[in-house]
C-alpha cells in the first residue's frame, strides 16, 4: 500500500469511527443515544488507534496535517511530501464523514436540531470566545504533537532510517490513543477538541454539500479556529522540541 493510500484509508477509518460515535450518542433513536462524553472520548481514542494500526506500517500514520507539518518543521519529514499527505488526509476525512451520514441517514432525519447534526461532522465551542477557543486548540495540539515526537523517538532525521515511514508505527498506536483520550477528557470540553485540521474541515465541507434534511448552517465563521489552532500548536511544539533536542 502506498503512503498516500495508507493516509487516506487510515484517516477515513478514524473519521468513520470518531464521527460515528458522535452520531450514535447525539442523534435521535440510536442505540447509544445519550451515552455521554466518556463514550465519545473513549471511542475517538480507539478510532485513532484503528487508523494508526492500518496506516502505520506504510505511511507512519500521520492522519493529521498538524502532525505532518510538525514532522516537517523538525526535519523528520520532507516538505515535498507534505501536500500529498494532507490531500490524502482531507480525502479520507471526507469519505469517513460521508460513510457516517449514510449509516445514520435515518437518524439524521429523525433529529430536528441543526446544531446536533452539525456536531456529528465537526467541532463547535460550548461558549463562543475566539481567543479562548483558539488557545484550547493550540494547547491541545501542542500536547499531542509534543508527545508524538517522543513516541516516535527524539532523533533527528539524519540519525534515523529515512527509508522507513516517519511517524507512528503500529506500536505507537497504543500510546497515542491514550494521549488523544486524555486530551479529550481533560481539555475537550471547551471546543470539542479538533486537534486536527482535516478532522474538522473535510467533514464540515461534507456537511455543507450533503443533502442533509434540516441541517442548517455549517458555521464557517468558526471553521478557521480548528484549522489554525492545531497548525499553530504543532508549530510551537516543533520549536520547543527542537530547542530541547539541541
Amino acid at each position: 500500500m502506498s503512503p498516500f493510500t495508507a493516509e487516506l484509508i487510515g484517516t477515513m477509518v478514524m473519521i468513520l469511527l470518531g464521527d460515528g460515535v458522535v452520531a450514535n450518542v447525539v442523534l435521535n433513536k440510536t442505540k447509544g443515544f445519550g451515552a455521554g462524553w466518556i463514550t465519545i472520548t473513549t471511542a475517538w481514542a480507539l478510532a485513532v488507534f484503528a487508523g494508526v494500526v492500518i496506516a502505520g506500517p506504510y505511511s507512519g500514520a500521520h492522519l493529521n496535517p498538524a502532525i505532518t507539518i510538525g514532522f516537517a518543521i523538525t526535519e523528520k519529514f520532507p516538505w515535498s511530501d507534505v501536500p500529498f499527505y494532507i490531500i490524502a488526509q482531507m480525502i479520507g476525512a471526507a469519505l469517513g464523514a460521508l460513510l457516517v451520514w449514510i449509516i445514520y441517514y435515518d437518524h439524521f432525519n429523525a433529529t430536528d436540531n441543526p446544531g446536533t447534526k452539525l456536531g456529528v461532522f465537526c467541532t463547535a465551542p460550548e461558549i463562543r470566545h475566539n481567543i479562548i477557543n483558539l488557545s484550547c486548540e493550540i494547547i491541545g495540539t501542542f500536547v499531542l504533537m509534543f508527545s508524538v515526537f517522543y513516541i516516535t523517538g527524539a532523533e533527528l532525521i539524519a540519525d534515523v532510517d529515512t527509508t522507513a515511514p516517519i511517524g507512528l508505527g503500529s506500536i505507537g498506536a497504543i500510546p497515542v490513543a491514550f494521549i488523544v483520550w486524555a486530551i479529550g477528557l481533560s481539555l475537550g470540553g471547551v471546543t470539542g477538541y479538533a486537534i486536527n485540521p482535516a478532522r474538522d474541515l473535510a467533514p464540515r465541507i461534507m456537511h455543507a454539500v450533503l443533502p442533509i434534511s434540516g441541517k442548517g448552517s455549517s458555521h464557517w465563521d468558526y471553521a478557521w479556529i480548528p484549522v489554525f489552532g492545531p497548525l499553530i500548536g504543532c508549530g510551537i511544539a516543533a520549536l520547543v522540541y527542537g530547542i530541547l533536542s539541541i
